[in-house]
């Protein structure tokens, strides 16, 4: 697989994210409307520390060691958490007024996307949650890519964008074993494999990504890394306070992250203690690794300077004044490009 020639990335700033679910659904409503897909959630936002979606993603597999592919779990659409059915019919249609109500049909879930949500982890007075955003990381070396023995994902050489095309997938699933975050569904109808597409075509006409344009917290950032003006290059290159999850699992991620910041813990009398953070550093060394520690002092040391009147470059990016800088000139109007097509169409 040669190197594309550049590479569109995201990052997420885990400070803002409220867990509105609004990418979710922006994502769901736009991509896996179809047959088979209802159970698929390409965009998720599950809650930390927590299980995810699939149920216990962190510990199926998968990935690289030392350049050695890993053997990873097939996670099932129970894992995923599948689609339940509800009596809309009768309670909407059926005329039985307040005598029907919303019941689960067939047999009861044991587990959903955000089954656990909120929970966090933790024991009072320290208990500590925060919002963890994941999508399709459109890895620079993808395990989905090298594990497929049909060819049919590939990386996209002019963005890096990762794609399965569904002509040639004959729904071994080997991808969905390989790829260590999980981000790979099995469509049961279609017989493909199915995942995000980073809103390609969206992309392609100059528009952001659904779930970072629709997001109310101003967490998503989109650009290409080498573009030196875009945002996610200053994170990710300059600054250097954006990491990718999990980078043991060798696949380089092109989905950053800005580690949460939580308060300052309680101390055994209960009064707050500066030295103690609430959110445990090991945790974040554990999602994000060693480089998280410096990374939040650099946040720490940047967010200090504005309290005492000074200017930050980076405060100013991550708090994103004008939120069309977010997105390294992905930043057009999808209402202005179907004008555009109208009048095309009229010509």
């Amino acid at each position: 697989m040669g190197a594309s020639k550049r590479q569109l990335a995201m990052v997420m700033d885990l400070n803002k994210c409220i867990g509105c679910q609004t990418c979710t659904i922006a994502c769901k409503r736009l991509w896996t409307r179809d047959e088979g897909m209802e159970y698929m959630w390409w965009n998720t936002v599950n809650t930390q520390p927590g299980l995810g979606t699939p149920k216990n993603w962190e510990k199926m597999g998968g990935g690289f060691k030392d350049g050695i592919a890993q053997p990873g779990q097939l996670p099932t659409k129970t894992d995923f958490g599948d689609a339940w059915k509800y009596n809309h019919e009768e309670v909407f249609y059926g005329g039985k007024g307040t005598k029907a109500h919303l019941e689960i049909q067939g047999e009861a879930p044991t587990w959903g996307p955000n089954w656990d949500e909120d929970q966090g982890g933790g024991t009072y007075p320290n208990s500590y949650f925060f919002y963890l955003p994941r999508i399709c990381n459109h890895c620079t070396n993808p395990a989905c890519v090298a594990a497929c023995p049909r060819k049919a994902i590939e990386k996209r050489e002019a963005d890096g964008i990762v794609l399965i095309n569904e002509d040639r997938c004959r729904g071994y699933r080997f991808c969905m074993e390989a790829c260590p975050y999980k981000k790979i569904y099995f469509n049961h109808e279609a017989g493909v494999s199915q995942k995000c597409i980073f809103c390609f075509p969206r992309i392609e006409q100059g528009v952001a990504n659904a779930c970072a344009r629709q997001c109310p917290g101003r967490v998503r950032f989109v650009g290409y890394l080498d573009d030196e003006n875009a945002a996610v290059h200053k994170l990710v290159h300059k600054w250097k306070v954006a990491l990718p999850l999990h980078p043991e699992y060798g696949t380089q991620p092109n989905v950053y992250y800005v580690p949460p910041i939580g308060p300052a813990g309680f101390d055994e009398t209960g009064d707050v203690d500066p030295s103690k953070p609430r959110i445990p550093n090991e945790y974040l060394v554990h999602l994000f690794g060693p480089d998280v520690l410096p990374v939040l002092e650099i946040v720490k040391a940047e967010m200090q300077k504005t309290r005492e009147g000074q200017k930050s470059e980076l405060m100013d990016i991550l708090i994103a004044y004008k939120w069309k800088d977010m997105f390294g000139g992905f930043d057009r109007d999808p209402a202005e490009i179907e004008w555009e097509k109208g009048v095309l169409d009229r010509s």
